[in-house]
């Protein structure tokens, strides 16, 4: 299959705001591509690639070659190339890596060439890229929604789905299952402004409803095969070997093979959770680990169990993870949990929650099977304020004492629908001089045009937001506007993709 293929079926999803339209465009070209190139149009098609990274950042395709007059390159073979531009290392490797990319590229028409830049920066905007993928691998090969989501979960990505639901239809996707070593995607909690409503949004059991301390750390998903310890992040990246402490904990255990769930966060001397920026730095660099370990030790505290000794346990009701979870896992490692038989008991653990520095609680019913990949109504997360995760779309020069760094930032809720983002508003409040610092050289590097005093820049990086209400305004595309917005940090462990959603401030607004 040709990429001039798969960048016209882009191009048609993203000339329609209709969904059935979107997924028709999609669902032909993983048709056309067969089980050969399938797992590799699907992951294209939903805005990633499936090297992940490969070292090539937007400044390095900033300048292009003169594009091909017609398009000749297969994916098959962008693919191969890409894999070897990400495999390039050691002396010498960024001079080499920019000559392949010159190479690939010069042999791509304009179209191809665009939508290639927009695919390596993670800019591809065709609406939806999740959900209409999903939907389009069933048209394709006639499956039930359902069968495929369930797979694409447990497989944590689109591409291997797609390649086994053509190859094979439901029988092949009926062979996807949890697979220790391989991450799934992490069931994820709505959200609520306080617990009395998280509790009417779950479904309580006879004796109540679970809450859980929500901790400010790292979520990590850890996978035992014997001797072998694997730790995964919410976006599914390995970072095993930055935190040698986990895996010595999960060694510990006394199992041979599970997955379990979970955060890793950094304490104080007296059991207080340290600033989130400290724990985060353990995630940043896989050199200097003993040196960051001495400095910054952090404690694994797990909450949910999806696989023991051969036992796949994603569909029991938590009730039984839970009781699982506490025979296997020592107390010290437990996370914060109640069964609270009311509302009121819930709310007194979230505050004694809060007392003690951590950020919240996560209301969660005794029923719920673990959602993998999904935020519905059996976790609900609830916080002392409100906060939100949104995506920075552009930012402004400072003036007077901030002269010279960039400052105020314009706020976007991701919308689904479109695949962009809804601008709620603009702050410049809660940024200390080393946080202006960070965000001046950090929007540089993503800067990709200038009006004026502002940078508008790729929409990648997430900043958690707190504010004091949602108001209705004229001023911005989605009519709402949040008041009083503050920095609250800068959030590296997440996608722009993970950000909250539309739907989810207009939840929150009333």
């Amino acid at each position: 299959m040709l990429l001039a293929d798969v960048v016209a079926a882009s191009q048609a999803a993203s000339a329609t705001r209709s969904r059935l339209a979107k997924t028709a465009a999609v669902a032909d070209a993983l048709r056309a591509a067969g089980p050969q190139d399938a797992a590799t149009v699907a992951a294209y098609l939903s805005g990633v690639l499936p090297q992940r990274r490969i070292g090539v950042s937007w400044r390095g395709l900033a300048t292009l070659p003169e594009p091909a007059a017609e398009p000749s390159v297969t994916v098959a073979e962008v693919d191969e190339a890409l894999t070897s531009i990400g495999a390039v290392s050691g002396s010498g490797s960024a001079a080499t890596r920019a000559a392949a990319v010159v190479a690939l590229f010069e042999r791509l028409t304009q179209d191809e060439q665009v939508y290639l830049r927009a695919l390596v920066t993670g800019q591809v905007r065709q609406g939806a890229l999740d959900g209409v993928m999903l939907a389009a691998i069933a048209v394709a090969s006639e499956v039930p929604e359902a069968e495929v989501r369930r797979a694409v979960m447990l497989a944590g990505y689109a591409g291997p789905v797609a390649e086994a639901a053509l190859a094979g239809g439901g029988g092949a996707l009926a062979t996807i299952g949890l697979e220790v070593g391989r991450p799934v995607r992490p069931m994820l909690a709505a959200s609520a402004p306080d617990v009395a409503a998280a509790w009417d949004q779950v479904v309580p059991g006879d004796d109540g409803v679970f809450v859980d301390g929500k901790l400010d750390g790292i979520r990590l998903q850890a996978h035992r095969d014997g001797e072998d310890v694997r730790l995964f992040t919410r976006s599914l990246d390995d970072i095993t070997e930055r935190l040698p402490e986990v895996v010595e904990a999960v060694l510990a255990l006394p199992a041979h093979r599970l997955v379990i769930d979970g955060e890793a966060i950094a304490l104080d001397d007296a059991g207080r959770p340290r600033p989130f920026q400290q724990t985060a730095s353990r995630t940043m660099s896989s050199t200097g680990v003993d040196e960051l370990r001495a400095a910054v030790p952090v404690t694994p505290y797990f909450f949910d169990l999806l696989h023991v000794d051969g036992q796949d346990l994603l569909d029991l009701p938590a009730t039984e993870r839970f009781a699982r979870l506490a025979e296997l896992v020592p107390q010290r490692w437990q996370v914060p949990r109640t069964l609270a038989p009311s509302a009121t008991e819930a709310a007194e653990f979230f505050h004694r929650l809060v007392t003690d520095g951590h950020e919240g609680v996560v209301v969660k019913s005794p029923s719920a099977p673990y959602a993998a990949g999904r935020r519905g109504a059996g976790w609900v997360k609830v916080k002392p304020r409100h906060t939100l995760d949104l995506v920075v779309l552009a930012v402004e020069w400072g003036s007077g004492r901030r002269e010279g760094w960039l400052s105020n930032i314009h706020l976007g809720a991701r919308d689904p629908e479109t695949g962009g983002f809804v601008m709620l508003g603009k702050t410049f409040k809660g940024m200390t001089d080393e946080t202006l610092t960070w965000q001046t050289a950090r929007f540089l590097e993503l800067e990709t045009s200038r009006r004026g005093h502002v940078v508008h820049v790729r929409p990648e990086q997430v900043v958690e937001i707190a504010f004091d209400g949602i108001q209705t305004s004229s001023r911005y595309p989605g009519g709402m506007a949040l008041r009083f917005a503050r920095v609250i940090r800068y959030r590296d462990d997440k996608t722009a993709a993970e950000a909250d959603t539309v739907d989810t401030v207009r939840s929150l607004s009333g």
